[in-house]
């Protein structure tokens, strides 16, 4: 008679699904430089409301890509956003991804397909991740029109992209370099705290008069929870705002979406074209 040894046991399998999602994000960033002919991508760019033609003040379209051929992406359904992937081969033989299919939180898909852009973006090799959104703002002094960079976000979504034992620094989220970077080329640009809301409907006056007791001076919809992937992901992050509107309780009129893309479209020259140099002067000295 033999006696029956027990194994001692073994560590507990545990599920991240934060790895599979860069798995995923792996995918993609495989079918974008395969698009393009290239082995990698420097830096990454989403372009929201307001910010579309700094794409083309970049450098040399290499290749634009449908958002929905692409493992991942979808095209989006809001107004102000092209729904495509284009890598610009900019200054020194740096490349960029613009993303212009940017996926909101409130469209429905879910948090890993909001984060999907930049996790891709890091996937292809991009070490720099430039965030840009069109919001409310809570500064009577910035009237529309106005870029802001972004010191810092709150995030009032009540979720994160990330998931599992995924514990991550968010002291100085938002480069400090890449913050002076864009000051020695406009010294005038303000900053300040961007909180991200849920959405898709615009804030009450309450919940704006809220977000400024804790410290916000932007509101908007987006880029908060695509900062902490890029984070997540060893990027450096840079954000800036466009305000395209004051939020409500301290507008006087009431918000539309319209409102927002007008504003885009008039200060769009403008902030177009100091984008691109702060892309063209981050890629210098990157």
């Amino acid at each position: 008679m033999t006696d029956h040894v027990q194994s001692a046991p073994g560590p507990v399998p545990t599920h991240d699904p934060t790895a599979e999602e860069n798995l995923r994000a792996e995918e993609a960033a495989k079918a974008v430089l395969g698009a393009a002919g290239i082995d990698r991508i420097d830096l990454a760019c989403t372009l929201g409301s307001g910010w579309g033609g700094a794409a083309e003040q970049l450098g040399e379209l290499v290749a634009e890509i449908d958002a929905d051929t692409v493992p991942g992406f979808h095209t989006s359904g809001v107004s102000g956003h092209s729904g495509t992937l284009k890598v610009i081969r900019a200054a020194g033989n740096r490349h960029v991804l613009v993303i212009g299919a940017r996926t909101h939180y409130y469209e429905g898909r879910g948090v890993s397909a909001v984060a999907h852009g930049v996790r891709t973006a890091a996937a292809a090799g991009a070490t720099v991740m430039v965030l840009t959104n069109g919001c409310g703002g809570l500064n009577s002094d910035w009237a529309p029109g106005t870029p802001v960079l972004i010191s810092d976000h709150i995030n009032l979504t009540g979720t994160s992209p990330l998931r599992g034992p995924h514990f991550v620094d968010m002291t100085d989220l938002y480069s400090p370099r890449l913050r002076d970077v864009a000051r020695s080329i406009d010294p005038s640009l303000p900053e300040g705290v961007y909180a991200q809301f849920p959405g898709p409907h615009y804030e009450t006056p309450a919940e704006v008069r809220y977000a400024g007791i804790i410290g916000a001076d932007l509101v908007g919809m987006s880029t908060a929870l695509e900062a902490i992937a890029a984070r997540a992901a060893g990027m450096e992050v840079f954000g800036i705002s466009l305000v395209t509107n004051l939020a409500a309780g301290i507008s006087e009129e009431p918000l539309s979406h319209e409102e927002v893309l007008q504003a885009g479209r008039e200060a769009g020259p403008r902030i177009a074209s100091l984008l691109a140099q702060i892309i063209g002067r981050t890629l210098e000295s990157a």
